[in-house]
C-alpha cells in the first residue's frame, strides 16, 4: 500500500510545481515583454547560465535577467518577466508546452497505476480494460512529455 501511495505521490507532484511555469507562460503573472539573450557561460557536466535583456512592452527601461539555459546567445523571444524581476521564461504557446513537460512525465508514469492495484487485489475483472487505459494514458504522458521538451528546446 505504501508503494502505491509513493507512486501516486511521485507522479502527481509535477503538477504543482508546473503551476508558476503555466502562470508565467499564459501571462497571468508576471511582466510581457521580449528578451534577447546576450551571453551563455558553460557550467559543466551540459549545464549552462544565460543572461539576457529583458524589454518590457510598455517601454520601460530594459532590465537584465537570467534566461532559460537551453538559450542560445542571439535569441530574441516573446517571454514574459517573473515578478521578481530577476529571469524571464518563454511565454506564449511554446512556454506553456516547455511547462507541461513534466506534468506530461507525470501523467506518463500514472497510467498503469490501476492495472497495478487491479492485479494486487487480486481483481480479474477490469484488468484488461486497466491495461487499455494504461496505454493510452501512458502515450497520452509521453507525446506531452516530448513535445514539451521539443518546443523547449527549439
Amino acid at each position: 500500500m505504501i508503494l502505491v501511495l509513493l507512486w501516486l505521490a511521485v507522479c502527481l507532484m509535477p503538477v504543482p510545481l508546473a503551476v508558476n511555469s503555466l502562470e508565467l507562460a499564459t501571462g497571468r503573472v508576471g511582466t510581457p515583454g521580449t528578451l534577447r539573450v546576450v551571453w551563455c557561460e558553460a557550467l559543466g557536466e551540459g549545464r549552462y547560465d544565460c543572461r539576457g535583456w529583458f524589454t518590457p512592452d510598455g517601454g520601460d527601461t530594459p532590465v537584465e535577467v537570467a534566461a532559460s539555459p537551453d538559450s542560445e546567445p542571439g535569441d530574441v523571444m516573446r517571454a514574459q518577466l517573473t515578478p521578481e524581476g530577476d529571469r524571464a521564461v518563454p511565454a506564449g504557446p511554446k512556454g506553456v508546452l516547455a511547462a507541461l513537460s513534466l506534468p506530461g512525465m507525470g501523467l506518463a508514469g500514472l497510467g498503469f497505476l490501476p492495472y497495478v492495484v487491479l492485479y494486487w487485489l487480486g481483481a480479474r475483472r477490469g484488468r484488461r480494460a486497466a491495461v487499455t487505459g494504461g496505454v493510452l494514458v501512458t502515450a497520452a504522458g509521453v507525446v506531452l512529455m516530448v513535445t514539451g521538451l521539443v518546443a523547449a528546446y527549439s
